[in-house]
């Protein structure tokens, strides 16, 4: 039982964390279940089921607050959701799915800690160069188990198409939907999960709403990303190293 427990404060802070900045915690939740040795049939759909639980959550208090840029969102997920549905149900064997993991949890600590945020915007790109990032995003984000959010956010907020705010909010639906898609094909595979699923989803749903409300209220959380980024680089390197 204490196992349990501990489990469900570490997904708590990573939903808490992701949640403030508009993410469904996918890839802080593959990282706690790379070091807490899940089965690679468990990691996908818990973390896709959690993503969605959260970036809901997120999404939701973004929106009340105003800062949901609609505009973007249908070029982005007219070619995304499909893309996620197939990437998901790709057979990928169990090495290269770890390596390519990992690749993308880089990819978010990079995101966390290189990437300044800025309040200055640029008009948003042609609709048809939004459909082909929404592709590759929904492919990479399939095969792997989560929404997307790590790749997309970077995307917006290094070409200057959305502020800091307005990314959170589109990544969280962004996520939402294509962790939708990921999960359709998930059930129609089938999959297990783990026992202590039910008590993770409390402490998850608590975590995402309150780090979702904190977020949208601009509370800032760059002192907390350190901690989140050093998680991420463990896990990486064990999904790298370790068989």
């Amino acid at each position: 039982m204490e196992e349990i427990i501990l489990y469900g404060l570490a997904f708590f802070i990573i939903a808490f964390l992701y949640a403030a900045v508009g993410h469904g915690g996918a890839s802080g939740y593959l990282a706690l279940m790379a070091i807490f040795n899940f089965s690679a049939t468990e990691i996908k759909p818990t973390a896709l089921i959690l993503n969605l639980m959260v970036s809901c959550l997120a999404f939701i208090s973004f929106y009340r607050a105003k800062h949901f840029k609609s505009s973007m969102l249908w070029p982005l997920i007219i070619t995304s959701i499909p893309f996620a549905y197939l990437g998901s149900i790709v057979p990928v064997s169990e090495s290269f799915y770890k390596k390519l993991l990992a690749l993308v949890l880089l990819i978010a600590v990079a995101r966390m800690l290189f990437l300044n945020k800025s309040s200055t915007t640029r008009p948003a790109p042609k609709w048809y160069w939004l459909s082909i990032a929404g592709a590759l995003i929904g492919l990479v984000s399939g095969m792997i188990g989560m929404g997307g959010g790590i790749l997309l956010s970077p995307l917006l907020l290094l070409m200057g198409w959305s502020t800091q705010q307005q990314t959170a909010a589109l990544s969280a639906v962004f996520i939402f939907l294509n962790s939708a898609a990921g999960m359709v094909g998930q059930v129609q595979k089938g999959f297990n999960l783990d026992q202590s699923i039910y008590i993770i989803i409390l402490f998850v749903l608590s975590g995402g709403w309150l780090g979702a409300y904190v977020g949208s209220k601009k509370l800032k959380a760059d002192q907390l990303k350190f901690i989140l980024a050093s998680v991420l680089i463990v896990a990486a390197t064990k999904l790298f190293f370790v068989n």
